[in-house]
């Protein structure tokens, strides 16, 4: 391949260590302007609160209710951060962010290795400015931090089987490799070695490279993955004797099989999903995924086939799957950066600008249309909120689409680098102007302002009733658990090895609440109207669109 004169020159240091600081500053602006949202941020920030106030970090549990739907590595390090530096919205959100930032600059590193540095920078724009790995590196949950050790051993094997590689080189970089999918594991459960085991065989049946076995290190590698994961597996294991079933059978087979978590979608839902999740590299996307099948120059291994492989078969596989969430295709990001970056080395000014161009008109289309946003507003999402978020709205469409305009301009005037360097930071911009501006939408997403109503009635030690209902996010902002009322959802498994902690039908909550005692329930205002209506002495004491909460007269 010859070289593009336009992208010849290297960038300085300075300018490198200047756009990382612009890069950290925008990053992790916002991770305390936002209160916790239900239902994920909730719950990841509750279940490692919990494990400070218990002392327990190797049992998780969720109002203090048994909770093994996922392993602890999150947990350890959210609680790690509250007794560092308190329980607060952002350290509750700090795993997300420093996993997210750390995977840019894997991409960084491991492009800059693989296919040039200035390949290297672009990789980082792509995954940096992408949609949805920005808006998930900035909400807590655990799919940011199995992503980043994904892409870990993803990167550390393309390094390590790179035809560069030294002996001391490959072992180094399978062993790191292998640590990184240990962790993965630690994250999420087993898809964080299935899945790249799946891309291994894929790849050497597709290649016939048999002899890439020889140097993935299988000995040592598997000791080292053992020895990270095995101590917490076997302590849960012997401190719950239920656990193995639960977590190995209904938690991987049973939720990819079934429809058991009522998270079924059909084949096509992750298309749209991908399709705005890598914005504003769509059109690239599309044309690196076909060229990246081409064979390299080389004989040897083939990084950008395997790269391939991974985002295709990963994406396949959760579309398929019975289980779906739109953060599940989130391991396929920073591949697909890396072989964005390494096609637009190979573009030409021109070229780029026919690509970027039609990301600019959907940027017009997105400052036309974002008035109408409030049309969005519905009774739990009341109007008053909706106008306060279009305005945010329409401010981030502006800035994307001044921003991309600049950069078409520049691009065609053959500054590259820079009309790049912009087009990545004026998305990411925009998307945190997003982020922050969902704030305006708390009131009915978040229990922290319900809270604040809620603390003046609160007495050490009083019943606290979820009735028919478990709000995610309002224990963390409370610090206390509740007793679950005719409920049981994600925490069945959990009240069936210890039913005295919750209670199971509606006449027995009504006949404890009257028998005089102080204290306080939550619930839908249907409930409370269902129960108001039967005759249950109740004063209202907060209340907003989802939740009224009720104190004992």
């Amino acid at each position: 391949m010859t070289s593009n004169p336009f992208h010849s020159k290297p960038i300085s240091q300075r300018n490198l260590w200047l756009l990382l600081l612009t890069f950290a500053l925008i990053w992790f602006s916002n991770l305390d302007y936002r209160h916790l949202v239900k239902p994920d941020e909730g719950r990841y920030a509750e279940i490692p609160r919990e494990m400070v106030a218990t002392g327990d970090w190797t049992t998780p549990r969720l109002n203090d209710i048994k909770y093994f739907e996922k392993p602890a590595l999150q947990y350890w390090t959210t609680a790690a951060a509250y007794s560092l530096f308190g329980e607060h919205e952002w350290t509750a959100r700090l795993w997300s962010g420093l996993t997210g930032f750390a995977g840019v600059l894997l991409a960084f590193f491991a492009a800059r290795r693989l296919f040039g540095a200035e390949a290297g920078l672009y990789s980082a724009l792509v995954v940096g400015s992408s949609f949805l790995y920005v808006g998930i590196g900035h909400i807590n949950t655990l799919d940011m931090g199995v992503t980043f050790f994904m892409t870990l051993g993803l990167f550390g094997f393309l390094l390590a089987q790179h035809a560069s590689a030294t002996p001391k080189e490959n072992r180094v970089w399978m062993h790191i490799t292998w640590a990184a999918l240990a962790c993965s594991v630690l994250s999420k459960g087993l898809i964080g070695m299935a899945l790249p085991g799946a891309v291994l065989v894929l790849y050497t049946l597709i290649q016939r490279d048999w002899g890439l076995w020889k140097r993935l290190h299988l000995l040592t590698g598997l000791g080292l993955f053992l020895l990270i994961t095995a101590p917490w597996f076997i302590a849960v294991s012997l401190a719950n004797p239920e656990f193995f079933h639960f977590f190995f059978i209904h938690e991987h087979f049973q939720r990819f099989l079934t429809k058991a978590h009522g998270r079924f979608h059909p084949w096509h839902y992750f298309v749209p999903i991908m399709l705005l999740g890598i914005l504003p590299w769509l059109v690239l996307m599309f044309e690196s995924l076909f060229k990246a099948w081409k064979r390299d120059d080389t004989q040897g291994f083939q990084a950008r086939r395997f790269l391939l492989i991974w985002v295709v078969f990963i994406y396949f596989f959760f579309s398929i799957s019975s289980s779906k969430l739109p953060s599940y295709i989130l391991p396929v990001f920073p591949a697909l950066a890396l072989l964005i970056g390494d096609l637009l080395v190979k573009l030409e000014a021109r070229q780029i600008f026919w690509r970027m161009l039609p990301i600019v008109v959907l940027a017009a289309l997105g400052l036309i249309f974002s008035p109408f946003s409030v049309l969005f507003a519905s009774d739990t999402v009341p109007l008053p909120l909706y106008e306060k978020y279009r305005l945010w709205i329409v401010v981030a469409a502006a800035i994307w689409l001044l921003g991309s305009a600049l950069a078409l301009l520049w691009v065609w005037q053959r500054q590259i680098r820079r009309a790049l360097i912009l087009f990545a930071f004026t998305a990411l911009i925009a998307y945190q102007l997003l982020l922050s501006g969902h704030e305006s939408l708390a009131p009915s997403n978040s229990s922290n302002y319900l809270a604040e109503q809620i603390k003046p009635h609160l007495k050490p030690g009083i019943p606290f009733y979820s009735v028919n209902m478990y709000d995610q996010t309002l224990p963390f902002y409370l610090k206390r658990t509740f007793t679950l009322v005719a409920y049981k959802d994600e925490l069945g498994f959990g009240l069936q090895q210890e039913p005295e902690k919750w209670i199971p039908d509606m006449p027995t909550f009504k006949q404890m609440w009257s028998n005089g005692t102080y204290a306080l329930a939550i619930m839908t205002p249907d409930t409370f109207d269902l129960l108001h209506n039967q005759g249950l002495p109740m004063q209202e004491i907060a209340r907003d669109t989802r939740r009224v909460v009720v104190r004992t007269p």
